[in-house]
């Protein structure tokens, strides 16, 4: 499998992000304009927190909360966990997978290099097993027994 800088070096797009002092309405914006179910949160260039689709709805909707007036902070995951860019696509999706996750902001030090998502893990999974399959037919075809 590969790693998280390759997966991100697939990705094309700039970093969706708004502030901690931001209202949710404006992260809700950036999701819908982007197509992200999730933003990152950073306060002059450190990450702080992220928000997603689901926080804006189970804690600013539901309890009637107003998503112009409800800042990002009060609503984001502080401190969300972070996976390094030469970390294994493949621990991303264990990660994910027990902890609950569809998005893991990527840190090089303490600088924010973008997002993977569960969709760029399930994407890559896929592209392995086309080569394995393309890898074994070649096999099979030329090289197997009887071949």
């Amino acid at each position: 499998m590969d790693t998280v800088k390759d997966a991100l070096a697939r990705k094309h797009g700039a970093l969706i992000h708004v502030r901690s002092n931001g209202m949710v309405v404006e992260a809700l914006r950036q999701m819908r304009d982007n197509r992200v179910r999730s933003v990152l949160v950073l306060d002059d260039d450190v990450l702080v927190g992220i928000v997603t689709q689901g926080d804006c709805a189970i804690k600013v909707l539901l309890p009637g909360l107003d998503a112009k007036q409800t800042p990002v902070g009060q609503v984001m995951t502080a401190n969300p966990v972070t996976v390094q860019p030469d970390d294994k696509v493949q621990n991303c999706m264990a990660l994910m997978s027990a902890r609950g996750f569809r998005h893991l902001p990527v840190l090089d030090g303490n600088k924010v290099v973008g997002v993977i998502s569960i969709g760029d893990v399930v994407k890559d999974v896929v592209r392995d097993l086309e080569l394995n399959v393309s890898d074994l037919m070649g096999f099979i075809m030329t090289d197997g027994p009887g071949g």
